[in-house]
């Protein structure tokens, strides 16, 4: 049985995030320093995308929050991920890409692109049905 209970569905796919990455981060490293020397490093093109929306550039921010999703993409099929599946919440190296979801998500909904929105939600819903709670979208 998975941890999310579905006794057919696939195991949870955790991350094992980018420690140099999240270590600069936690150090207070400016996160653009960090994503141009860590370009895989969701996390820190999820502090960019959180930093850009908090400022009001929305556009900015979404640019962000699509790269480092889509470099979340990219790790999560690494990890053996098939388009669907568990993603938790609560293993910290997922955060990073999930992040990034919720700030697309956020964006997305900002300059009217419902569909993108809605994408989000359903992404994030599937990925861990705690995770929109997370992130302020629930």
């Amino acid at each position: 049985m998975t941890s999310f209970g579905d006794l057919l569905g696939p195991q949870p796919t955790l991350l094992t995030g980018d420690d140099e990455a999240e270590s600069e981060l936690l150090n207070g490293a400016d996160p653009a320093a960090v994503a141009a020397a860590h370009p895989t490093a969701s996390v820190a093109w999820g502090a960019l995308a959180e930093a850009a929306l908090n400022d009001g550039a929305t556009i900015t921010a979404y640019a962000y929050a699509r790269t480092g999703y889509h470099r979340g993409l990219d790790q999560l099929r690494r990890h053996g991920w098939k388009g669907f599946g568990p993603v938790p919440w609560s293993h910290e190296p997922n955060q990073g890409f999930l992040r990034c979801v919720g700030v697309l998500a956020r964006a997305a909904q900002i300059i009217g692109e419902e569909d993108e929105y809605l994408r989000c939600l359903d992404l994030l819903n599937e990925s861990d049905p705690a995770a929109a709670g997370e992130l302020g979208l629930a």
